[in-house]
């Protein structure tokens, strides 16, 4: 049995590398449709993309721009003159026998990205480079016979390889968090993790904790949740541990994550760069890029993640309700247009935005821009003219209908709350003499303050839920002094 202790002996490093899919129109090197979701198989395929003979590749410009804004949110430097490589494997899976990619010069040049923790830490993670490369088909097995789709064959991809920079399973997922998130933001990436548009290798290795060296290394392939990253990379740290303390070796491989039984399996072994056979691919030519023409495309890019956050600042939100938000881009570009309008309207709509981010039912779209009739809103709070759960109610009537007008909502769903002094003060003085409530009277004068919660509840119940429960407390305890 692995202690605590024990693993407080030992220090995981980690690397990772990230797939991510490119958001353009067609393929890497052919006009077949780049967007298979839910398509049927093989029928997202062109004659190139199958390999066939005599067909040639023509590099898609598109995927080139795409890089170039990837570099900016990797704060990386965009490569003048980047080539293409052949990397060759024989697999059912790839048509062509190679995988055109940039093994030597690739697009995108070092970087680094700075990912937030849940603890409010940060951890920073160098960027050793990003290479541009088209992906292979999917293979499904069925017991004893496997069926190919090439649908995703010829997928432009940036391949983004980090340094070993992070040490523990919260550091991992954040980076990967914030890696997605970036190039959302960016318009790289369409983002839709289910469907496999980013996906994240892992590279673990165990060594002592005060050694000066790293362990020999596991590659987990193909993670797809930032669930299955923490919980693979924590597998994985107690199994090469395991190993370790036994006195047995830790083998070099790739292993896959199994999310049903919360384990890694071996895959294969682990192949060096030697065993591919890379080479320059003759048919595509290098790829030539001026300072000017990446200035350009850079200057498309959109306000990123740790934009948002320095403007945020002001708003004084915690660091998990900011990131959050910054998971539906939709939601952070609302918060960020009213920042502009109303901070205070801005600050209770990052509040009621957490009640329905991820929800279908609920979700913001930014189609509908209803800054004026939140701001409209967050002024009726202030004037106690509704109530803060009837605010969340006229907010979520208001980003599912797309509908403006706060106050008409308010009128139609019967949600005004009463300020008429005279109104409540007429309710209170029924509840206080109402002999149910001389138990709650009693012990609020004996000290017990906390049982002002029922008359005031009393009072709520008679006005419908319409009263201002702070002004009906305040009448409340008028009247309680007054019986001293």
């Amino acid at each position: 049995m692995i202690t605590p202790e024990t693993l407080a002996k030992y220090r995981m490093t980690i690397g990772i590398e990230s797939h991510v899919q490119l958001a353009t129109a067609t393929k890497l090197f052919s006009p077949a449709d780049n967007d298979a979701r839910d398509a049927s198989p093989n029928s997202k395929v062109h004659l190139i993309d199958y390999g066939l003979p005599g067909m040639l590749p023509i590099l898609n410009r598109e995927a080139i721009n795409l890089a170039i804004r990837a570099a900016k949110a990797l704060n990386a430097d965009v490569a003048h003159v980047s080539r293409f490589d052949r990397k060759h494997y024989f697999y059912p899976d790839l048509p062509n026998g190679y995988q055109i990619t940039q093994m030597y010069e690739p697009t995108i040049l070092a970087g680094v990205v700075e990912a937030p923790l849940e603890d409010g830490g940060v951890v920073r993670v160098r960027i050793h480079h990003a290479h541009l490369e088209s992906d292979a088909g999917k293979l499904t097995h069925y017991g004893d016979y496997t069926l190919a789709d090439y649908n995703r064959a010829g997928t432009p991809l940036i391949e983004i390889v980090t340094e070993p920079d992070m040490h523990s399973s919260a550091e991992a997922k954040a980076f990967c968090q914030e890696l997605h998130r970036l190039m959302m933001y960016a318009g790289v990436s369409r983002g839709d993790l289910y469907h496999g548009n980013q996906r994240f290798d892992v590279n673990i290795s165990v060594a002592p904790a005060d050694s000066n060296t790293l362990g020999t290394r596991a590659e987990i392939k193909n993670l797809n949740s930032f669930r299955s990253i923490e919980r693979a990379v924590e597998y994985e740290f107690r199994r090469q541990v395991e190993l370790l303390e036994r006195g047995e070796r830790v083998v070099q491989e790739t292993r896959g994550w199994n999310d049903a039984k919360q384990i890694t399996t071996s895959q294969r072994s682990k192949e060096d760069a030697q065993d591919y056979r890379y080479m320059p691919d003759a048919d595509i030519p290098p790829v030539v890029l001026t300072p000017e023409q990446i200035a350009s495309v850079q200057a498309e890019v959109p306000m990123l993640p740790p934009e948002y956050r320095a403007k945020w600042a002001g708003l004084h939100l915690d660091k998990s309700v900011v990131n959050t938000l910054l998971d539906s881009p939709d939601a952070a570009q609302l918060v960020n247009r009213l920042i502009d309008i109303d901070i205070a309207a801005a600050r209770k709509t990052s509040f009621w935005l957490m009640k329905c981010v991820g929800d279908e039912t609920r979700g913001y779209h930014a189609g509908a821009d209803i800054t004026n009739g939140l701001v409209q809103l967050s002024q009726m709070v202030d004037a106690n003219q509704v109530s803060s759960n009837s605010a969340e109610t006229i907010f979520f009537e208001m980003i599912t209908t797309s509908r403006e007008d706060a106050k008409k909502i308010a009128e139609e769903k019967n949600l005004l709350q009463v300020s008429d002094e005279g109104a409540i003060a007429a309710i209170v003085d029924a509840v206080m003499t109402d002999p149910a409530s001389a138990t709650s009277i009693a012990d609020i004068t004996a000290g017990k303050d906390k049982a002002i919660g029922y008359l005031v509840g009393q009072v709520m119940k008679q006005s419908q839920g319409k009263a201002n429960p702070g002004l009906a407390q305040t009448l409340i305890r008028e009247r309680l002094d007054q019986q001293k």
